[in-house]
């Protein structure tokens, strides 16, 4: 009988994607990442750029090669020649900006967390909705290989009935004391940065949870600096997620069943191996693969080709549970945004 885990089923290839012609909104931290990896190892392109400071806009795309960039950001979105834009700031901005791109008629992927909290983001999809565009949150953990395969492992059956979950994400990024993770007007905190990633894994390979437990302390702005978030899926299943901003953790992630195990290396966010347990047979794989945003970018230009407006390994109602999931987290530790 063959192993189950040598019969796990690969990524599709970025390559081979259609092409897709992309303008990324916002020149921070993370846009680099994705200007970067997107050409490079997949069929797309990053035709512009738009930042609210045209200078740094300039040079974002003098750095990567982009034929042009606008200073601001309804410039970017009425881009004849941009199909779909790449929402990458802070989360306070989400909602306003992905509405921005869908009135253009642009086709969006926002960076995770997706929106401040659930109710904007059925208001984001609702207006894709209506004007008939293809939105995804850029959860890019589930497209990557390793993700493939582990929830292959999990939905065949090959680790029997998965009872517990385990997650932790903590990076220090409390030095800089005016920095968008300390700051509640742009939705800081460790939970919408750091914690989704170990609530959407739960939420991927478990589903919605039925019942939410979290502790937690909150920093000196009033956002969380750490949490963690029991969670009970029917009657046996239990995942722990945890994430801080005060210190670094091993990032790793442990998925328990009745019949086997995996564990996945730190960080398990990011492509890292992974190893199965099932019986006597323990192996370790490797993904071996470089970059990463470029899965999830083939994804979006996968379903744009078909005439999908969500994809079905991150959907909107996936997006929604997510979200909801973590408001009850914040209404438990009592971590509130401005209007909200």
């Amino acid at each position: 009988m063959t192993s189950p885990v040598l019969d796990l089923p690969a990524a599709p290839d970025p390559l081979d994607a259609p092409p897709l012609r992309w303008g990324i909104l916002g020149a921070g931290g993370i846009a680099r990442s994705f200007a970067h990896q997107v050409p490079t190892f997949s069929s797309g392109e990053v035709v512009a750029v738009g930042s609210r400071d045209g200078t740094r806009a300039a040079a974002f795309a003098a750095e990567f090669g982009i034929r042009r960039s606008h200073a601001g950001y309804d410039d970017l979105v009425a881009d004849d020649d941009v199909d779909a834009v790449y929402v990458a700031t802070p989360h306070s901005e989400h909602r306003a900006q992905a509405l921005l791109a869908i009135e253009a008629g642009k086709h969006v992927l926002v960076e995770k967390a997706f929106t401040r909290s659930a109710a904007e983001a059925r208001e984001v999809f609702d207006a894709a909705r209506d004007r008939g565009v293809f939105v995804m949150e850029a959860m890019w953990t589930r497209f990557l290989p390793h993700m493939i395969a582990i929830r292959h492992l999990v939905r065949s059956g090959a680790l029997g009935e998965v009872v517990s979950l385990y997650a932790d994400h903590g990076q220090r990024l409390d030095r800089d004391p005016g920095g968008r993770l300390l700051n509640r007007d742009l939705a800081g905190g460790a939970l919408l940065d750091l914690g989704v990633y170990t609530v959407s894994l739960a939420h991927d390979l478990l589903g919605t949870p039925d019942a939410v437990l979290a502790s937690g302390a909150l920093t000196e702005t009033d956002v969380d600096g750490q949490e963690t978030v029991l969670l009970r899926f029917g009657g046996r299943a239990l995942a722990t997620c945890s994430s801080t901003l005060w210190t670094r953790t091993p990032c790793r992630a442990a998925i328990c069943g009745t019949q086997g195990m995996v564990e996945v290396d730190g960080p398990f966010y990011a492509g890292s191996s992974f190893t199965v347990t099932i019986g006597d047979d323990r192996r370790t794989i490797e993904p071996g693969h470089e970059g990463g945003f470029q899965y999830e970018a083939a994804e979006v230009a996968r379903c744009v080709a078909a005439g999908r407006t969500e994809s079905e390994t991150m959907s909107w109602a996936d997006t929604l549970a997510v979200l909801e999931t973590m408001d009850e987290v914040r209404r438990q530790l009592g971590v509130v945004y401005p209007g909200e």
